[in-house]
């Protein structure tokens, strides 16, 4: 395998419109990595630092690159042609490297990690902080859990750097999105639970259970970040209209906040999907980024992917008495 370079920085030129209020020297460099399945023309937009995740493509390492040096609809058609796919850790050298660059160009930090219960990142990132802030005791460095997946990241990210334009410095920043992320709803279904299965996160026999049966699950995730399934359908139909069902039902109409859908190369769903959001009250100018899985998630989740992704109200009021229990003990109150 060869060396895959960690991060992507990018020139960004100011954002348009609602969020281009950085024009003044904002004083905080945030940075987020490509697990946020950023779209490349936001990526290009956005004022911020992009980490570039590892992914293994038939024993060949790359990097995540955001669609640069593979498009979609490539990379989804040799998952569907045999190729296999994964996904590998990344080292606590490259946050050493990167995190001592930041360090020695001297701007606080905030970095907008992608989530612990679904990656060792967090953990390798916060080892790494704490060196570095031992080296540089006078530079501030602040690690964040997302505890979001896939491109639930994109909606933090782009509303961070507007309330970094509207003031907030690099403390406020992170306290800001470690409550904000509670606020991010995130629904999606499978074409396919063979790529679960495959990296071990489902039994194969459930995967070939769902293939025979036509079963297509809606699939949430909790406040640590952690997938859960919350219903089954049978057909891909019935499992897009539950998509709409739980947009219906969480989102919090806010013309100032985007909404986003991705897919795994299943366009026309996709297409299918947003047409029938905009049918809602109130939805039919709602501003909807349009995007693909990236091949870091990619690699778990395989082709036929599709995600809904909005700001609604807050999770962590809908939790059990029990779970706010362990909630607790964890620390998360």
């Amino acid at each position: 395998m060869r060396a895959a370079a960690f991060f992507c920085k990018r020139e960004r030129d100011h954002m348009a419109e609602t969020h281009s209020a950085h024009e003044a020297p904002s004083g905080v460099r945030i940075v987020i990595d490509t697990c946020a399945d950023l779209t490349p023309e936001v990526a290009a937009s956005l004022d911020v630092d992009i980490l570039g995740f590892p992914y293994i493509l038939d024993g060949e390492e790359h990097t995540d690159d955001i669609w640069t040096s593979i498009t979609p609809k490539e990379f989804y058609d040799k998952l569907r042609a045999g190729s296999s796919a994964s996904t590998s850790a990344v080292s606590l050298g490259r946050y050493l490297e990167f995190f001592e660059q930041c360090a020695q160009e001297g701007t606080p930090t905030v970095y907008l990690c992608f989530t612990s219960a679904l990656s060792s990142s967090y953990g390798t990132a916060c080892t790494a902080a704490d060196r570095v802030r031992a080296s540089y005791p006078d530079f501030e460095l602040h690690v964040v859990d997302n505890a979001l997946p896939c491109a639930c990241g994109e909606l933090l990210a782009l509303e961070a750097v507007r309330q970094r334009a509207a003031g907030l410095d690099a403390s406020q920043l992170a306290a800001w999105a470690d409550e904000a992320k509670t606020y991010i709803h995130g629904y999606f279904t499978l074409d396919s639970l063979d790529a679960l299965s495959a990296g071990g996160r489902i039994p194969p026999a459930a995967a070939q259970l769902s293939s025979k049966l036509d079963i297509k699950p809606e699939l949430s995730f909790d406040l640590s970040g952690a997938l859960s399934l919350i219903g089954v359908n049978r057909g891909r139909k019935k499992a897009l209209k539950s998509l709409v069902k739980s947009f219906k039902e969480n989102w919090v109409p806010d013309p100032s906040m985007p909404v986003t859908i991705v897919s795994a190369d299943a366009e026309k769903d996709a297409d299918w999907l947003e047409t029938a959001i905009r049918k809602e009250d109130g939805c039919s100018d709602l501003s909807i980024i349009r995007g693909s899985v990236g091949p870091t998630i990619g690699s778990h989740v395989g082709p036929g992917m599709v995600a809904i992704i909005f700001w609604g109200g807050d999770r962590s009021e809908k939790i059990s008495l029990s779970d706010r229990i362990a909630r607790r003990v964890r620390g998360g109150e």
